[in-house]
């Protein structure tokens, strides 16, 4: 992890990484969404409508994945001051926003369909919104400072404290009486019999490979545009004081 704290070393591996994203990104998701839209039946109860479940389901874990990594990369920035942690941080907040707004208008076009109402102050919506709104503290904080590394350290602390919000999005509908259904896919009594049907969970799985690629994708370009942003920083202030 410390041999890539240097960011000329991680530049080494990230074109790569990208390259290998992406290539996973263009078979998973023209596969994904076939499947999901042409072979996967439509749900006994849900009818045609739970086809929104291969979209908002992915974003739903990569929102909460993508926090639970920012979590982790701010201790390793406030510990040991791993430039790379922090680039990540600054990187990877506003692609997290993205996902967890496309969880939430997913969800609210679901919503809609089956509950008949576009939003209720459910349990699982409510902390979801909330991560939405740590997310933008995240990016307003990295934008707040002229200093980067002063900006970095608002947003690590900010991301630490707010990951008390993950247990409450995962156990919130068994902690509150909700309308949102349990997970269907980690509520399983053995291994080779989950409580959701393989013909949901296969494109499901292909859809999160997908959209997981797609973070991945994101967020490796943008460290490389921080990388290059705080290049083109350094260049100009040798210039000026040359």
């Amino acid at each position: 992890m410390f041999g890539y704290a240097n960011p000329k070393k991680y530049q080494k591996i990230n074109s790569v990484s990208i390259m290998i994203f992406t290539t996973l990104a263009a078979i998973s998701l023209p596969w994904g969404l076939y499947m999901a839209l042409f072979l996967s039946p439509p749900d006994n109860l849900q009818s045609e409508t739970v086809r929104i479940m291969y979209v908002h389901v992915p974003a739903a874990w990569i929102s909460t994945m993508c926090y639970a990594s920012l979590a982790v990369s701010a201790f390793i920035f406030l510990i040991w001051k791993h430039t790379l942690a922090g680039l990540y941080i600054r990187a990877a907040c506003t692609v997290g926003a993205s996902f967890t707004a496309i969880c939430l208008v997913t969800g609210s076009l679901w919503g809609a369909k089956m509950w008949g109402t576009w939003w209720v102050w459910d349990a699982r919506l409510t902390s979801m919104l909330i991560l939405f709104f740590l997310y933008l503290g995240i990016i307003a904080l990295k934008n707040a400072f002229d200093d980067d590394d002063n900006g970095t350290t608002a947003c690590a602390w900010l991301s630490i404290i707010g990951s008390v919000n993950l247990p409450i999005i995962k156990y919130s509908v068994q902690w509150w009486n909700t309308l949102h259904q349990p997970a269907s896919i980690t509520s399983m009594e053995r291994i080779m019999n989950p409580a959701i049907s393989t013909d949901f969970l296969i494109p499901l799985l292909i859809m999160a490979i997908a959209f997981t690629s797609i973070f991945a994708i994101l967020v490796l370009i943008r460290i490389q545009n921080e990388i290059t942003r705080r290049k083109i920083m350094v260049k100009r202030m040798q210039t000026q004081n040359g």
